[in-house]
């Protein structure tokens, strides 16, 4: 049970970083806030400080940052519809930026403590497409196609949401054939085919990395690691949402509503405490790493309702120089919610569904 609670407090944790970035955009911009709330449906308690009411809500899922005009006609000086454009644009931004600056935080404490993993190749399966294409134990990957390799995670990645394609590899050989010594290495280029496996059933090119983590040697090196930690997590929602559309992913095995997402943190955060505290931080921090990142991109995708189809219709006023009609726009985000919370239903039974 306390595991669930935490991966509730978690995902808690989430939601208010990103209301919180609305509310203090909206609040240095000069904008009212009506209400800021944690959670969703009946207030549990609230208090009133000055405009703005602080809540807490009974489902421990989403919030809202209420600002004064925002979905109507209101002219006074504290009115969202009030601001410039530009003013506007931050303030909706701020919600999955936050996101994004947390997962940042995320992604340090994980670095901190296991440092990078390297794509150096340990292993070359004989007879396997990357032996025919002369790859050794050493090499190591820096580029697939035209995607830069920074560590083993981004080849599996591309191999699962590229199943089968021709591969280009550039890879650096060391001059002596270990890293740990080596002054020099070689710059080379190959091209192989992946195989598919039966046993895994997926496509691989026949190779298995090192399993140490390299640590980072300087506070830029470190800022590096973790700044790749926040790309990969971006880099997988983007490749999932465009595996989903092209039907490499089953909606149902891949996609998790708040329900599903607190019971996997959970059942991690149990495994976690086995091993003790440091790797139940780094159980906490790898999910806030890739919640939050998750949380941040996909709100600043152009649907309606969300952020990102907030910001679409913002730049297409900065583009007119006029606002979109209010009514109109009203009605694609009022018709977005609707297929949003049929999604969010839908999920939730999954979720149910994979609990039974």
């Amino acid at each position: 049970m306390l595991n669930i609670l935490a991966g509730i407090l978690l995902f808690g944790v989430l939601v208010l970083v990103h209301e919180f970035g609305h509310f203090l955009l909206a609040k240095l911009n000069g904008i009212g806030v009506v209400e800021f709330s944690i959670g969703m449906g009946p207030r549990l308690c609230s208090v009133v400080r000055g405009e703005t009411r602080y809540s807490l809500k009974c489902l421990p899922f989403g919030g809202s940052c209420m600002m004064v005009g925002e979905d109507a006609d209101n002219a006074g000086p504290k009115a969202f519809n009030s601001k410039s454009v530009w003013a506007r644009i931050s303030v909706i931004a701020a919600g999955p930026i936050f996101n994004l600056v947390l997962a940042l935080f995320f992604a340090m404490v994980t670095v901190a403590q296991v440092g990078h993993d390297m794509p150096i190749l340990y292993e070359v399966v004989e007879g396997s497409p990357a032996a025919a294409a002369g790859l050794q134990p050493g090499d190591k990957l820096t580029r697939i196609n035209k995607r830069k390799v920074s560590s083993r995670r981004d080849v599996s990645m591309y191999l699962m949401s590229h199943p089968g394609e021709p591969l280009t590899l550039r890879y650096e050989r060391p001059k002596g054939g270990s890293w740990e010594n080596a002054k020099a290495w070689e710059a080379r280029v190959t091209q192989l085919v992946p195989e598919f496996n039966q046993e895994y059933q997926a496509y691989m090119m026949g190779v298995s990395f090192y399993g140490n983590y390299q640590k980072a040697q300087n506070p830029i090196e470190f800022l590096s690691f973790s700044l790749y930690e926040v790309k990969y997590c971006v880099a997988t929602t983007i490749d999932g949402i465009r595996m989903l559309f092209q039907g490499q992913m089953k909606v149902q095995d891949s996609v998790a509503g708040p329900v599903g997402i607190v019971t996997m943190v959970g059942e991690t955060i149990e495994e976690g405490q086995k091993e003790g505290m440091a790797a139940l931080i780094n159980v906490l921090a790898t999910w806030g790493l890739l919640l939050s990142a998750t949380l941040g991109i996909m709100n600043l995708l152009p649907i309606p309702a969300l952020d990102g189809g907030r910001l679409l219709f913002l730049f297409v006023e900065l583009l007119r120089g006029r606002p979109v009609n209010p009514e109109k726009e009203g009605m694609v985000h009022a018709a977005g919610m609707v297929v949003l919370m049929m999604l969010m239903v839908l999920v939730l039974f999954n979720d149910i569904r994979k609990l039974l």
